[in-house]
């Protein structure tokens, strides 16, 4: 019993990381309605920068705020250059444009930064905490602690943002209808340089805590496809969903590598969150916290 609490408290702890990678397609997806495939490439650009800056000699946190202010010239490039020009597009024309936008992002960074592996030290070591490991004997990671926190922080601000704030409440309105939105007054421009910037810090605590973990490298891109399984879970337009979502697999992923791995060689725990998905598609397939969707003929 104790060696499950243990990796479900592992999983528990991942999952929230999770939630954080899905966070950022959740932004985009409220405010216009579409899945931006650019997000991997924007985390993979934002940890880049951060430590392609520290590489010339910038002081740590001054990298990281000049990384800030790149991700937030990107959002201002992306809403002038590749979202205005297609104002009241169909849903798949803003699809593509994310797509290619992505290609364009992952071969700047690259071609600014170069596409070696870095190393990212947030200064918290990978390591059990030695009090509860002393007094549970469960070994729970001090960086999975604290990443965790930052993410569930980070996930509470952005909930209250869009519950209990105007600008919160504009955004889900240009999501349900830009031509409603533009009558009552609503600046869609506004909204989604807005909503970009939001994804580009996002992305930008995504990329520095994945990239402490796993080093920065062009793998980052692929935590899109890790974002599937939470958005289809949790929903693709509720900030809760995506904390639940993020939960759900993180558990079920460790506690099937675990306990089901043994008996089939191993290694599901890449796979298993898909087939969980799938699986879930066929009972709710707008998700837990989504809105049913009823057309009347």
């Amino acid at each position: 019993m104790q060696f499950f609490f243990e990796v479900l408290i592992g999983g528990l702890l991942a999952g929230v990381m999770y939630s954080l990678v899905a966070l950022g397609f959740v932004l985009i997806y409220k405010a216009s309605g579409v899945f931006n495939f650019a997000q991997g490439s924007m985390v993979f650009f934002a940890a880049l920068t951060v430590v392609g800056f520290a590489g010339m000699g910038v002081p740590f946190w001054l990298s990281i705020g000049l990384a800030l202010a790149t991700m937030l010239l990107l959002a201002l490039f992306t809403e002038r250059v590749v979202l205005r020009p297609l104002v009241n597009q169909p849903q798949i024309t803003l699809f593509m444009a994310t797509i290619g936008l992505s290609f364009l992002i992952e071969g700047t960074a690259q071609l600014v930064w170069g596409a070696q592996v870095h190393a990212l030290d947030l200064g918290v070591a990978d390591e059990p905490i030695e009090w509860i490991l002393d007094r549970t004997s469960m070994s729970i990671s001090k960086f999975d602690l604290m990443a965790s926190g930052i993410a569930a922080t980070l996930v509470a601000v952005l909930a209250v943002f869009f519950n209990k704030t105007r600008t919160g409440r504009a955004l889900r309105a240009v999501a349900d209808d830009h031509q409603a939105a533009l009558a009552v007054g609503i600046s869609l421009r506004r909204i989604w340089v807005i909503v970009w910037m939001v994804a580009g810090f996002v992305a930008l605590v995504t990329g520095l805590l994945w990239g402490a973990r796993n080093g920065v490298q062009f793998a980052l891109t692929f935590l899109a496809l890790k974002a599937l399984p939470v958005l289809i879970l949790g929903g693709f337009e509720s900030i809760a969903g995506a904390i639940v979502g993020g939960l759900i697999i993180g558990a079920s992923e460790k506690l099937a590598e675990v306990y089901i791995g043994p008996y089939v060689g191993g290694g599901i725990e890449s796979w298993f969150p898909y087939v969980l998905a799938l699986l879930f598609l066929l009972v709710r397939p707008e998700g837990l916290f989504g809105e049913k969707i009823i057309d009347r003929v």
